[in-house]
């Protein structure tokens, strides 16, 4: 699942300067699936006051899958949807994310959700070719 870029935005790269807004816009219209799922984690963050959160549901489909890993797998994409929603993203396997306040990457929750440990126990044979 690539993005559906502009042809604006495809010349505004080529001049060498990008609308940060644009791409951010381009990106929750081209993965939607996984523009809403970082949405709700934020949501937690800044509205529950929650420390952090995570979605740990399997997608849907492959279409639904391919976004969330596009998301995730793209730094140019992941940064600016982790500033667009002042958040750091971590990630797990096909379906596992977490959103955590930038300023509580020092948490122990940070530190246990990205652990080698953690990434081991959370695999599972069902999850083994996603």
């Amino acid at each position: 699942m690539s993005l559906n870029v502009s042809e604006a935005l495809v010349q505004q790269a080529a001049a060498g300067q990008v609308n940060e807004s644009a791409f951010v816009e381009t990106i929750r219209q081209s993965l939607p699936y996984a523009w809403t799922i970082v949405e709700k984690l934020a949501h937690c963050l800044e509205q529950e006051g929650q420390e952090w959160a995570n979605y740990a549901v399997a997608p849907p489909d492959e279409q639904a899958r391919g976004q969330l890993l596009r998301m995730v797998g793209g730094d140019a994409i992941r940064g600016a949807v982790e500033r667009h929603f002042n958040v750091k993203l971590a990630f797990q396997n096909c379906h596992n994310l977490a959103a955590f306040r930038p300023d509580g990457l020092d948490s122990q929750a940070y530190r246990d959700f990205t652990s080698i440990r953690s990434q081991i126990l959370n695999q599972t044979p069902e999850l083994k070719d996603c």
